[in-house]
Formats: C-alpha cells, structure tokens, sequence
C-alpha cells in the first residue's frame, strides 16, 4: 500500500533519466577537461560553453540568429513540405504521369541537393531567400517521395471495393487513398525538421552574415570552440521545437 503510494510515473522516470544523463555528460565533459585528459583548445569546456551562452545571451546575436535561421527553417519546411506532398499525391492520380516522371524523380533524390546551393546563392541572392529556397528544394523531394510511395501502399482492396461500388477514382483518393496516406506524410515531416535545417544552415555557411550556421562557421575559423557549441546546442534545440510541432500537428490531424 505504502509502495503504491510513493509510485513514480513512468513520463516522470524518463524526464528524470534523459536531465541524469544530461547532467552526467556534462559533468565528465568538465571533469576531463580540468583534469587535462582532453585539451580545452580542440574540445571546449562546459563552463566555458555557458559563460559564452549567456554573453551571446544578453548581447542579443544568438536570439537574433536563432530566430533567422529558425525562420529560413521553418519556411522552407512548410513550402517543401506542402508542395511535395501534394506533387506526391496528385501523381497517383496521374499513373501515366508518375512513370513519365520517376527517372527525373529518382536522379533529382539521388543528387546531393547541397552541392545546388551555390546556384541557389547566385539566383536568390545571399538575403534570407536563398536559404529558404535550398530548404524547400531538400524537403520538396523528400515529402513527394514519401507521399507518392505511400499511396502506393494503400490496400488495393479497398480501392477494388470504392470502385465496385461506383465511386470515381476522385472520390476514391479523398476516402481511401489521403487519409491512408497520412502516416507517411507525417513521417516524411519528421525527417524534413532536420533536412530543413540542414538547408538552412548550409546556405548560411556559404553565403550570410547571420544566422546559426553563420555564427558557427564564423566561430570555428576563429577557433572559440565555446561558441561553435553554443550555436550546436541552439540548433538541436531548434530542431526539437520544430519535431514538438509536427508532434502536435500529428495529433491534431488524429481527431
């Protein structure tokens, strides 16, 4: 009676664990660099990290970049997300189509979209447009692909069935196909929060004078290790808040 009363949760277990760990990591990071195991001047120090935090903190340039290169993200996430999942799914409305197009399909995916960066830098300028520009152009392909192999996917079966039933293959795709669809597009959505960023970044590391890619790059040819794993830590923050929001959008669509 006693034990059930004083019963942890297991969300809280998992919370207590993942700060554990953070802490612990933390900690022997510290301890390794005081004791001189690692050197200072190739990994950075902890406390060196947050003195450098909160002096990018209180002069205002991580908020700033942060929220530039959070913007760049998040635009092209939503303009690669949208239009590629709608190309993905409108080509299995369009058979002949899909097979006119799959070889430019599978070269455009197989082409590291990075190395288009610099055409994307001379079309669009080094403003925050080109980095929005090579973040929809990644996240595009991937959400098409996804889409469009998804719908492959739905039960035939029940294709088979609308049709029999006399439903047009218009109304199959609302019924059947989209809904079914779904779980791959949100799938595809998980895996463009880091394409998203990647492009974002990247862009920023050829062509900016702001942003989180920016800060890093700047910091690394100066050798202030601190700073580059503040603008890390920022951007795997980032990266959480914009998997949070395809988690809410997940639930939300589930209702």
């Amino acid at each position: 009676m006693a034990g059930s009363r004083f019963r942890i949760s297991p969300w809280l277990t998992i919370l207590l664990g993942q700060i554990g760990l953070t802490v612990a990591f933390f900690g022997l990071w510290e301890i390794a660099v005081r004791a001189q195991w690692l050197p200072v001047y190739l990994y950075g120090q902890p406390s060196g990290v947050l003195s450098k935090f909160i002096t990018l903190l209180m002069d205002g340039s991580l908020i700033r970049s942060t929220l530039i290169t959070g913007a760049e993200s998040v635009i092209g996430f939503v303009i690669g997300c949208l239009f590629g999942s709608l190309c993905g799914l409108g080509l299995w409305l369009t058979p002949r189509l899909a097979l006119m197009l799959r070889p430019f399909i599978v070269a455009i995916n197989g082409l590291p979209k990075i190395a288009l960066a610099p055409l994307i830098i001379v079309w669009f300028g080094i403003d925050i447009e080109s980095k929005i520009a090579i973040a929809a152009i990644i996240t595009f392909i991937v959400s098409l692909m996804t889409a469009y192999s998804g719908a492959q996917e739905v039960d035939q079966d029940l294709i088979r069935l609308m049709r029999s039933l006399g439903a047009s293959q218009r109304q199959t795709f609302v019924k059947i196909v989209a809904p079914a669809t779904m779980p791959w597009i949100i799938s595809g959505l998980r895996l463009n929060v880091g394409f998203a960023l990647i492009g974002a970044v990247v862009g920023e590391y050829i062509a900016a004078k702001q942003g989180l890619g920016y800060l890093v790059y700047y910091a690394g040819t100066m050798y202030d290790l601190n700073a580059v794993w503040v603008g890390l830590f920022a951007l795997m923050l980032l990266a959480l808040v914009l998997d949070y929001g395809v988690t809410l959008l997940e639930r939300r669509l589930s209702y």
